[in-house]
């Protein structure tokens, strides 16, 4: 019975400490643009400075 005098202050602070992590991430921006980095990976630009006649490491210089 005495180990509830320690997990109520315990869960207590866990708890403040989730409000303050989610306040700080929603002041933050962290949740302003949830779709936008989804769609980056689908974006052709990082394949235009490939250059083509560098061979890759797989390649063998055979």
């Amino acid at each position: 019975m005495e180990i509830i005098y320690l997990l109520i202050p315990l869960s207590l602070v866990l708890v403040v400490a989730a409000i303050w992590a989610f306040s700080w991430a929603a002041k933050s921006g962290q949740f302003d643009d949830l779709d936008s980095p989804a769609l980056t990976i689908l974006d052709d630009d990082s394949f235009d400075s490939i250059d083509p006649h560098k061979p890759n490491r797989g390649d063998s210089a055979e």
